[in-house]
């Protein structure tokens, strides 16, 4: 029996933007917080009552993340959370790390004093929120790195990898205790080092180990919280090759 939660929320929107956008990412991020969690039913027309809003935004949100792979719209039966893809989380995080290595790069080739001092900015308030709710890191993670896109001027970039990285982003929230944050944080640093020290050889092995973390604690979490993955088959058969960087 399904727990619908998706009839328990409540937001408040902001009259000055576009309801549809606000819809999706309330929804989204509920979704990958694991608020709502697989197999739970969403409910268009309960929905659009709670929050307040028409039927059409909550069902144009709902089209884009069944697309991102995050709802299953089943016709004449319903809408439901999807679980997670370990098959997705290895090709996004694959796709992830080969865009930002050549971000690093470029940024490890300009030594721009301006982004040092603010990457290393960013890694002091990291350290002041290292005991507080995963969302608190997991923001100023994405901020290091979306500072890391911007320096090397590829906006665009980091937004492919924020699309590419929702399903990332649901095990990094299921698997945070998992994760050592003073090691993310040390790499982080040691990232911003050879980029100040002008090492490019040395930034790309930086943000490739860093990336490959997820790869640790993956086999893990699908074990402890299998309810909220597909069914994993050989995907996660051996990645050991992938983690260590020499």
């Amino acid at each position: 029996m399904f727990v619908d939660k998706f009839v328990k929320v409540s937001h408040e929107f902001d009259p000055g933007l576009p309801i549809g956008q606000q819809v999706y990412d309330l929804l989204k991020q509920r979704i990958v917080q694991a608020r709502f969690q697989p197999g739970e039913r969403a409910s268009e027309v309960e929905l659009s009552r709670q929050l307040q809003v028409s039927r059409q935004p909550v069902r144009d949100a709902f089209q884009r993340l069944q697309t991102e792979g995050l709802l299953d719209i089943r016709p004449q039966r319903g809408t439901f959370v999807q679980k997670i893809s370990i098959k997705a989380v290895l090709d996004a995080r694959f796709l992830r790390e080969a865009i930002e290595a050549d971000i690093v790069e470029l940024v490890a080739t300009s030594r721009d004093p301006g982004t040092i001092h603010e990457l290393r900015k960013q890694i002091k308030a990291q350290r002041k929120v290292i005991k507080d709710e995963p969302l608190s890191f997991m923001k100023l993670d994405d901020l290091f790195h979306r500072t890391l896109a911007e320096a090397a001027s590829k906006s665009n970039a980091w937004q492919v990898v924020e699309d590419l990285k929702t399903q990332m982003d649901r095990v990094r929230f299921l698997s945070f205790n998992h994760f050592h944050v003073e090691q993310l944080i040390a790499q982080h640093e040691s990232i911003v080092d050879a980029i100040e020290s002008g090492s490019t050889t040395d930034a790309v092995r930086y943000i490739r180990k860093h990336l490959r973390e997820i790869l640790k604690s993956l086999p893990t979490i699908s074990q402890e919280h299998p309810d909220f993955f597909s069914p994993a088959s050989e995907e996660l058969a051996d990645t050991s090759s992938m983690i260590d960087i020499s």
